[in-house]
């Protein structure tokens, strides 16, 4: 690699100093990689060195105890060293391949299962939900361990025809990969946010509220000779920006608050370009603490994929060749 000195202490640390040193070693001159069985992949580079790879499932929300756990597992096997994946997954990364079945054993005793490589579920990249986003419709952490505690062998073995990505947001504003994730699980606000217009005056800037709506739906007002705002209900789209900029516009409504599902998107340009997501459940009902519906209509989806696509096909890919309804 090429040595980098950084010149000003602003910004982050620069990567290459957290990089294992077989890393550092073989950056950019890496041969082929071996997936030898779920969870663990061999990685080796022109020089012959050979890295090996143990990815366990993270609820992604995270205890300082468990960082803990995860810290003390890659002090003892893999000389500290561990990332985690953009899906969540926690890997740690040996140079000694003794250690594989030590470091699964104690993973499985602490509760991680061990895969989401190849043919297989990974782990459930999600939002924040209920534990901390404003404008959520639905739970994040809740809905995912749900879903994943009944697709927890879709992860642990490689039986799918092709990889599968599943992906939740809880609200349409997606900061978690629904819109390109083979199966994703999405918390959908259905009515227009309910104004206060007593405290809407003293919290808010009207034409800053506005702007916030991407539908021009919220229009200026006077309600009981105080400037206001009022919404087209038919143009809503019950994203919730509105209560993101101004709280007086409630958007979350325990009783129509819910989830949809989403189906067929990928990122990947293998064998078919990128395709979006398209919706498949309009609406399920938010019923915590384990969301029975929502779980049994995934669970449902997979199985069907699993049983009839073809080697290799993803969930949108087998989609197309059967046809939409």
């Amino acid at each position: 690699m090429t040595d980098f000195e950084r010149q000003t202490d602003i910004g982050p640390p620069h990567y290459e100093q957290f990089l294992p040193p077989i890393i550092k070693k073989n950056y950019g001159k890496w041969d082929h990689h071996e997936i030898l069985k779920p969870g663990v992949m061999m990685h080796v580079g022109e020089s012959g060195d050979k890295l090996w790879t143990v990815r366990a499932a993270s609820p992604r929300l995270l205890a300082i105890t468990t960082i803990r756990k995860f810290a003390d597992l890659a002090d003892k096997y893999c000389g500290g060293h561990l990332r985690f994946t953009s899906r969540n997954n926690v890997e740690f990364l040996l140079t000694d391949d003794s250690k594989i079945d030590p470091l699964i054993a104690e993973l499985a005793d602490y509760g991680f299962p061990v895969g989401g490589t190849g043919n297989a579920i990974s782990n459930c990249v999600h939002t924040q939900g209920w534990v901390h986003c404003h404008s959520a419709a639905s739970d994040a952490s809740g809905v995912v361990k749900a879903v994943m505690d009944e697709l927890c062998d879709r992860f642990t073995n490689m039986d799918l025809p092709s990889k599968l990505r599943v992906a939740y947001a809880c609200c349409l504003n997606m900061c978690g990969a629904v819109h390109c994730s083979d199966i994703a699980i999405l918390g959908v606000h259905t009515k227009a946010p309910v104004i206060n217009h007593a405290e809407l005056p003293k919290m808010c800037e009207i034409p800053t509220l506005v702007a916030s709506c991407p539908t021009g739906a919220i229009r200026p007002t006077t309600v009981d000779g105080q400037p206001s705002v009022e919404i087209e209900d038919a143009q809503c789209m019950y994203c919730g920006n509105c209560y993101t900029v101004c709280p007086a516009c409630t958007i979350n409504n325990a009783d129509a608050d819910g989830v949809s599902i989403w189906v067929g998107g990928k990122v990947s340009n293998a064998r078919t370009t990128p395709t979006f997501s398209k919706l498949a459940v309009p609406y399920l009902p938010n019923n915590p603490p384990r969301w029975p519906e929502v779980v049994e209509a995934v669970k449902h989806i997979v199985d069907i994929y699993a049983a009839n696509a073809r080697k290799h096909e993803r969930m949108g890919e087998w989609i197309d060749r059967i046809g939409w309804p």
